[in-house]
């Protein structure tokens, strides 16, 4: 099993019932959740990746757009294009009326731009690019999530835990004193008390908790929407603090593959089957496309069997949604999708604490970005409107299920 899943697991396990119970006696709500709450405007109406088709997406009740920043510097310390662009972008939503949280970049494009977030001696540089960030977006930004999913290797390498929670450390003590009425704070792909609990050091300078949720898409669902609660009900009760669901949705297509089927994927690259794969793995992954040798390469931790064959990225190598990975009543339909968001935003009203969601994603997208593939549905189907722009069924069941939330 990958070191990152152990890891994740070993914690989950040792701080899931104190802190579901914790969340019993905690009030359900304070002062800190009302503030958040009135920063931002009321309950956060979000979506992930947004075209600019303005009239559509109001039409939606979205009210939020969740956008990616680009490391702000060029290599001599001038201020990037790829900065004024994206502020630029920025300001076309916030005309148009939809405000921003803004996820500053990862931290590989620290490395890339030669500022090392890991070296003692670049913790200052590191702190003037969070401050830079917060001033120069002033106004037009209304949140920030400082960086995502640090403990996902595709998104934390090469960091350590260690290293990336003083890394959104840094970013959350610098911005502090000049965020006014932002929202500042960070995500974890799910549950991740290895991540929440070294991270409390650093909570008096969030206005909220984020969590990524994927019950039924990437994990097993098993009754319901109950995962769902659980795991709001744990991070409550784990950190006290406001909650944004900053990343959830359901994917609308994609089935299981036949034991045939996955033996002709396996052919196409030269192999009739997982063990003789694993035989000379080294051969294998070198058939793969180039994203997907990039993938095992850069994120495996461990064997890179198991990378492809154990952990979800066998999802992405077979293009398939495993059998189990479906939430019973709604399946990976477009209908189904639609009939997930009317009823889940009816559970939600149970969590006070539950300031905003955001949903994973606007629009369908025509490959994978993980795998490179045009025919996996992992990271092609969560989409409310198709790849061509056209309403899905859940771009209604969106507008509908918002319209009573306040």
């Amino acid at each position: 099993m990958e070191q990152y899943i152990k890891e994740q697991a070993t914690s989950m396990l040792r701080y899931a019932v104190p802190s579901l119970v914790a969340s019993v006696f905690r009030k359900h709500t304070s002062p800190e959740i009302f503030e958040s709450k009135r920063k931002a405007g009321g309950f956060i109406k979000g979506i992930c990746h947004p075209n600019e088709n303005f009239a559509q997406i109001k039409g939606a009740g979205i009210r939020w757009n969740r956008e990616d920043l680009p490391f702000p510097f060029n290599a001599d310390g001038s201020v990037s294009q790829n900065w004024l662009n994206c502020k630029a972008k920025i300001k076309r939503y916030v005309d148009a009326g939809i405000k921003i949280m803004a996820v500053t970049p990862y931290p590989r494009e620290y490395i890339e731009a030669g500022l090392d977030p890991r070296l003692p001696e670049n913790e200052a540089r590191v702190r003037e690019a969070a401050v830079f960030m917060i001033k120069d977006l002033k106004g037009l930004v209304s949140a920030f999530q400082i960086t995502n999913e640090m403990g996902v290797p595709r998104f934390i390498n090469p960091l350590t835990m260690e290293e990336a929670v003083r890394f959104i450390g840094i970013h959350l003590a610098a911005m502090h004193p000049y965020r006014g009425d932002i929202l500042i704070g960070y995500n974890s792909a799910g549950p991740q008390a290895n991540l929440h609990v070294p991270m409390k050091a650093y909570h008096k300078y969030c206005d909220y908790i984020g969590i990524d949720i994927y019950i039924g898409c990437f994990a097993p669902a098993t009754n319901w929407f109950i995962e769902f609660g659980l795991l709001l009900r744990y991070l409550y009760g784990l950190t006290g603090k406001p909650i944004i669901l900053t990343e959830f949705g359901y994917i609308s297509g994609g089935a299981p593959k036949t034991k045939e089927e996955k033996t002709a994927v396996l052919q196409r690259y030269g192999v009739s089957s997982e063990k003789e794969a694993r035989e000379d793995i080294q051969t294998f992954v070198s058939k793969l496309n180039t994203r997907m040798q990039d993938q095992v390469k850069n994120n495996a931790s461990g064997d890179w069997g198991d990378f492809l064959f154990q952990l979800d990225f066998c999802n992405h190598l077979y293009s398939e949604l495993p059998k189990h990975t479906v939430i019973p009543r709604f399946p990976h339909t477009p209908e189904g999708q639609a009939g997930f968001y009317a009823a889940i935003f009816k559970y939600f009203a149970k969590f006070p604490y539950l300031i905003g969601t955001f949903v994973y994603c606007y629009q369908d997208s025509r490959e994978c970005y993980v795998c490179g593939q045009s025919d996996c549905p992992t990271e092609t189907r969560w989409g409310i409107v198709d790849m061509d722009g056209r309403e899905k069924p859940s771009y209604y069941a969106l507008r509908d299920a918002w319209k009573n939330i306040k």
